[in-house]
């Protein structure tokens, strides 16, 4: 039997080129994958500038001048929109730190404050001024405007008995003072008023008190009262009938108002 003719099957080869691609695939340096390669970082912004110089100066006059605490937003109405306020106050508080002053924020406010560690400073211990009753500024009125006065002249000034007590306060308080003898029967004491009375009401001398047109433009005399009235003017030389107390004599540390309770 005769064999018919054989099929040839044609393989076609890859070219060299290719191949020798291939080759270099394999055992040379392939680039990696694209999610290998890291992504560029990206370019770094420069640096802000600090706040200036002017803007600092005047947030902190702004705080020292003000009477309570300013926000943030406060101060950025004051120093215009271009200013950096957060930068402006963390420099602030920094060149403050370890002084005796502080710049500190309080319910979202800034102030400055004493520094702790120095409140011990600024205890102060106050004496409450004792009220004085209506007896004893009537008493201290009728003696500041006709003294040198007597106990009884006082009485007779106000048309009251003077109540046990009064003339005491006064002279406790040291605003009154014994200041001498009238001469006449029975030597009695005369009374005046002292340099811390002065010193209270800011006044340089007797000649200071409110005369008679300061008494009637305050409204305390009006109408035929101020026309019958006459406002004395008392003064710190003894009186014609007045002699200086003695040293022994009775002072402020001896004098005690034997009266009745009685008063108005």
């Amino acid at each position: 039997m005769t064999e018919g003719p054989r099929s040839t099957k044609i393989v076609s080869r890859p070219p060299v080129a290719e191949s020798m691609r291939r080759i270099e695939e394999a055992f040379g340096e392939a680039p990696p994958p694209a999610a290998m390669i890291p992504a560029e970082a990206p370019e770094e912004d420069e640096p802000r500038a600090g706040p200036s110089e002017d803007a600092i100066r005047a947030a902190e006059a702004l705080l020292f001048a003000s009477g309570t605490p300013i926000t943030a937003r406060q101060l950025s109405e004051k120093l215009g929109p271009d200013v950096d306020v957060e930068a402006v106050l963390m420099t602030l508080k920094h060149q403050y730190q370890g002084r005796g002053v502080l710049l500190v924020e309080a319910g979202g406010a800034w102030r400055f404050q004493t520094a702790p560690d120095l409140a011990g400073l600024f205890a102060e211990k106050r004496t409450e001024p004792r009220k004085l009753p209506r007896a004893a500024l009537e008493t201290l009125a009728v003696i500041a405007y006709h003294q040198p006065a007597t106990r009884a002249e006082i009485e007779d000034i106000r048309g009251v008995s003077l109540a046990k007590g009064s003339l005491d306060l006064l002279i406790e308080i040291g605003w009154v003072r014994p200041r001498g003898r009238r001469k006449s029967p029975g030597r009695p004491l005369t009374f005046g008023t002292t340099d811390a009375f002065l010193a209270h009401f800011g006044l340089s001398g007797l000649d200071s008190l409110p005369g008679k047109e300061d008494l009637k433009a305050l409204g305390l005399l009006e109408g035929r009262a101020a026309a019958e009235v006459e406002v004395p003017r008392p003064s710190d030389e003894p009186a014609p009938d007045e002699e200086p107390l003695s040293e022994g004599d009775d002072g402020e540390g001896f004098f005690v108002d034997h009266l009745s309770d009685d008063d108005d």
